[in-house]
């Protein structure tokens, strides 16, 4: 996977949330695909972190982002969406997932907060009903305005094929 200590195997995730919770601290959990890191994740994460003492993020595996998203993704391959997230100072944790949902993940973990962006209803919110019956908390967040991997890529696409067209008029 990558260097950094910080991205763990679930079972090794699963060994320092709980030697953290028993320490005292309040465990957040977020998760999701992040193929193109932007100010939108950033904003979204800080946010998150400051809800409680570390934060943990279930990324979704490669191949659980082509199911989700299409044979087109992930952009980036989860070896660097890992090494990009886990360089963030505000993630503590991060561990990968093959599911289409971490609901097994969180079930697992229980974390103390589940965090997901406003786009998102609390009955929508995969592994909220563990969480809640757990004793946790599921909140969310809203997102910065306009900022989205899906529109970014679209972007590219549209300046690559004007760029493609004007190069054909000289």
């Amino acid at each position: 996977m990558t260097g950094s200590s910080k991205v763990m195997s679930p079972c090794e995730a699963l060994e320092r949330v709980r030697a953290w919770q028993a320490s005292g601290k309040k465990v957040v959990f977020s998760n999701g695909c992040f193929d193109l890191l932007h100010a939108g994740h950033v904003e979204y994460l800080t946010a998150a972190r400051k809800l409680g003492d570390v934060l943990v993020i279930g990324l979704n595996s490669d191949a659980s982002v082509r199911r989700l998203k299409g044979p087109s993704r992930p952009v980036c391959c989860e070896t660097d969406r890992a090494t990009v997230l886990s360089a963030l100072e505000v993630v503590d944790l991060l561990t990968l997932f093959d599911e289409d949902t971490p609901e097994e993940l969180i079930g697992t973990l229980l974390p103390d907060i589940l965090v997901k962006g406003a786009d998102w209803a609390v009955e929508r919110i995969a592994g909220a009903r563990a969480v809640l019956e757990h004793g946790g908390a599921v909140l969310t967040l809203p997102l910065l305005e306009g900022r989205s991997t899906s529109g970014i890529i679209e972007k590219i696409i549209q300046l690559s094929s004007q760029s493609a067209h004007c190069s054909g008029t000289i």
